[in-house]
């Protein structure tokens, strides 16, 4: 359980404890539940954190952390471990973005520019394959 949603249930009992002590015989109020937090108010680091599979090929991207200015503890897998020389998140225009870029390999400065699709729980963006100078269109989504 979030510790937003915890604080909120504790709240609405307290609340509701004192205005029944209050207006005793009064009925209550009824109280709606209050609607999960838009993804802008969810921490980058629990949106992202996770095991990310490209489904056309197995490609994988691995997020551990999100430090505190966007800096993404992250590795791929292609199958074999590869590191990111570049790993970051940002929020751009309410859009929570991820940026990836290797140099390992043999892919020379290949990247992956991806943004968060709350909907569908995916990364959604382009692979720009550096060595054949190409740009592709592809997601992550998360494995379960």
């Amino acid at each position: 359980m979030r510790k937003t949603t915890i604080s909120l249930s504790l709240g609405l009992i307290l609340a509701l404890s004192a205005a029944s002590a209050s207006t005793a015989g009064e009925p209550l109020p009824i109280v709606k539940e209050a609607s999960p937090p838009a993804t802008d108010a969810i921490p980058a680091s629990e949106v992202l954190k996770g095991t990310w599979v490209r489904p056309d090929g197995g490609y994988t991207i691995v997020i551990k952390n999100v430090g505190a200015t966007g800096q993404l503890e992250a590795t791929y897998f292609n199958p074999n471990q590869l590191p990111f020389a570049k790993a970051e998140a940002a929020r751009e225009g309410g859009k929570l973005r991820a940026f990836f870029e290797l140099r390992a390999g043999g892919y020379d400065g290949s990247t992956y520019d991806l943004a968060y699709d709350p909907a569908s729980d995916r990364l959604t963006g382009t692979y720009y394959q550096a060595v054949a100078k190409q740009r592709y269109d592809i997601f992550f989504a998360r494995r379960r």
